[in-house]
């Protein structure tokens, strides 16, 4: 697999991986859905070896979520990143932020217990935009 890129909406900060070390899923935790104002967050684990900061560590910070569970952003734009758990040998790309395309679509929705009710895609128009 080539180097993904991801960045920030700002570009502010920027981030490189060797690859997406697990599949890509659909999570509708709580706290993923307020974290990014969504009705799910696209995200793909990614062993530490394989992330790198590239750019804008001084406009990173973090948030503790969950005991031991750190969202880390964009200070200027807002941008969800990554999560980590510290003792985890790997970290979880938020998969809307890469600017390359992974090339794999997701495998599964996690933690469909907390999804909005609202969700649904039977009946609604879709838009080519």
């Amino acid at each position: 697999m080539k180097t993904l890129r991801g960045s920030c909406l700002c570009k502010a900060i920027a981030y490189e991986l060797d690859s997406l070390d697990m599949p890509i899923s659909h999570c509708h935790c709580h706290t993923c859905r307020k974290a990014h104002a969504a009705a799910f967050a696209s995200t793909a684990g990614v062993m530490r070896e394989h992330f790198r900061w590239v750019k804008g560590l001084d406009t990173l910070s973090s948030f503790e979520s969950s005991p031991g569970k750190l969202r880390h952003f964009c200070s200027r734009c807002g941008s969800h990143l990554m999560a980590e758990r510290l003792a985890q040998p790997h970290v979880v790309v938020r998969v809307a932020s890469l600017d390359d395309d992974p090339e794999i679509t997701p495998q599964t929705h996690i933690w469909t217990s907390h999804a909005v009710p609202w969700l649904a895609f039977e009946g609604i128009a879709r838009r080519a935009e």
